[in-house]
């Protein structure tokens, strides 16, 4: 089992905690791991793109001209795809880009995303993580305090204190343990948990 440090908000190392290799220390599978994230980012895709094929413009029901004898090309519709104003020829249409990965590949994925925070030392434990009100400045000294940047913030429950004094600043993020995914996990350098949400994690994943 991997140890690590857990600090305060003032970022003083006031213990360690053992993290649980069912959770932390997987094999890591990359695979998995690269098919989540294209799965989160297909997903998010609205895909409703479109344009018109020349069935579907308006007008060239007209021959243009008759077949033969002008020395023009022959033509049946002003709306063919060489004519301007005329179709597109393989035209986008809306389409469903999502598709799913089952439970036990997520999971496996999140795991293997974890344990790459742990092995590159990317992983802060807090022992808490309290503000008094909603205040910027106090959420930047307490990252700072850790020497978290770039952070992706995972609480055990919504505090709205610290997701509000989180928001305004750039390259953060906060996360409850039911909404992390593996996208976010990489997309930022650290990872900050609470010691509290450490132990759910392991509870829900182990």
């Amino acid at each position: 089992m991997a140890n690590v440090s857990v600090y305060n908000m003032e970022g003083k190392e006031v213990g360690t905690m053992e993290l649980n290799d069912a959770v932390f220390g997987v094999e890591i599978n990359e695979h998995l791991v690269h098919m989540a994230v294209l799965s989160q980012l297909a997903n998010n895709r609205q895909g409703t793109q479109k344009a018109k094929t020349r069935s579907e413009v308006s007008g060239g029901g007209k021959k243009p001209w008759r077949q033969k004898g002008t020395g023009h090309a022959r033509q049946g519709s002003t709306r063919a795809p060489q004519w301007k104003g005329g179709g597109v020829v393989f035209a986008p249409v809306p389409r469903d880009y999502s598709f799913k990965m089952n439970k036990k590949e997520k999971r496996a994925a999140l795991k293997s995303a974890l344990t790459s925070k742990v092995q590159e030392n990317k992983v802060v434990v807090l022992d808490e993580l309290k503000l008094d009100a909603i205040k910027t400045k106090s959420m930047v000294n307490v990252l700072k305090n850790v020497n978290a940047d770039k952070a992706l913030v995972v609480l055990n429950e919504n505090d709205e204190n610290v997701v509000m004094s989180a928001r305004n600043i750039a390259d953060v993020k906060t996360a409850l343990i039911n909404t992390i995914n593996v996208y976010d996990v990489l997309k930022y350098n650290t990872l900050v948990m609470t010691k509290a949400a450490v132990e759910a994690i392991e509870e829900v994943y182990a």
